[in-house]
């Protein structure tokens, strides 16, 4: 057996753990599952692509490609303007949605319906917008690098996965070492407490929106850079953004990772032991086995 699908996995892993972390906070804040979450990667890499694309047109001197990377100076300046803008378009979304069904008290499965709606929505704006042509945010040929073991990596992915490690320890030292954090923490475990308690919920749940959607701009961000973009990027990974939130447990952000890096190896041991048909089976197989055997995740908390 080739031993690069460890390396293959770990990428596609680390693409699916910055992800999950976004379901994961949004989740335990918000109590529904967001459907439209992954349509947030494929807005996240869209909009870095289109910053990059102009700051390019602007001055060519971004594009020239930094080190060994295939990528320009444009890139990463778009990619912190994406996460902005990604956060911002979370937040509007909520407003003119979420916001008026928490209000009213609506059941979580009106909640989840008006996910699928969004998700459908922002999905179709995508591709009137863009098309659903694939696009890439470099042309440039890479030559994978020998790591020693039989594996090989290309800049691009070795840059990608330390910025996925960058991303989730950034997350849990907020979550564990700030006022926002701590007050995220208290508003998951009971809201109306922790609103008693002095706590600013509706602040609290922005600052999930916000923070969930900057995750998924990055995660869609290296999935754009890895692979290619396209309208459907965050619908195929839906699915296992989902399976490792559980895996991991809903409201702990190593565990999210944990468990994003455990689903992407699996796919990747499947796809070299059985068949690239099969990759899809192997999030929702693990996702029905945590449910069954350990619904609350492998370090979610009982409750």
């Amino acid at each position: 057996m080739n031993p690069q699908f460890l390396m293959d996995g770990l990428i596609a892993g680390a693409i699916i753990g910055l992800g999950a972390v976004g379901v994961t906070l949004t989740y335990s804040i918000l109590r529904f599952s967001n459907f439209a979450h992954g349509e947030l990667l494929s807005w996240g890499a869209y909009l870095a692509l289109g910053i990059s694309s102009a700051l390019g047109a602007m001055a060519a001197g971004l594009t020239t490609p930094i080190g060994p990377f295939s990528f320009g100076w444009s890139l990463p300046i778009a990619a912190v303007l994406a996460v902005a803008l990604t956060g911002l378009l979370a937040l509007a979304v909520d407003a003119a949605l979420f916001s008026s069904f928490r209000r009213r008290g609506s059941a979580i499965i009106i909640m989840v319906m008006a996910s699928f709606g969004a998700s459908l929505a922002l999905r179709s704006l995508l591709e009137f917008l863009f098309t659903s042509k694939p696009a890439y945010f470099s042309q440039a040929l890479q030559i994978a690098m020998k790591l020693g073991g039989g594996l090989r990596a290309t800049p691009d992915q070795l840059a990608m996965l330390a910025v996925a490690v960058i991303s989730v320890i950034t997350v849990h030292i907020v979550m564990t070492r700030t006022d926002i954090g701590r007050a995220m923490r208290a508003v998951s475990e009971n809201p109306g407490l922790a609103g008693i308690a002095g706590i600013d919920v509706r602040r609290v749940i922005r600052t999930a929106w916000f923070l969930g959607a900057a995750l998924a701009c990055i995660a869609g961000i290296m999935s754009g850079l890895i692979i290619q973009i396209r309208p459907y990027l965050g619908h195929d990974l839906l699915l296992p953004l989902f399976a490792a939130a559980i895996l991991g447990g809903i409201g702990s952000v190593p565990g999210a990772m944990i468990a994003g890096l455990f689903i992407g190896l699996s796919e990747a041991f499947t796809v070299q032991l059985i068949g690239a048909e099969w990759r899809a089976a192997v999030s929702f197989a693990i996702l029905i086995a945590v449910l069954l055997v350990r619904p609350r995740g492998l370090f979610g908390k009982a409750t």
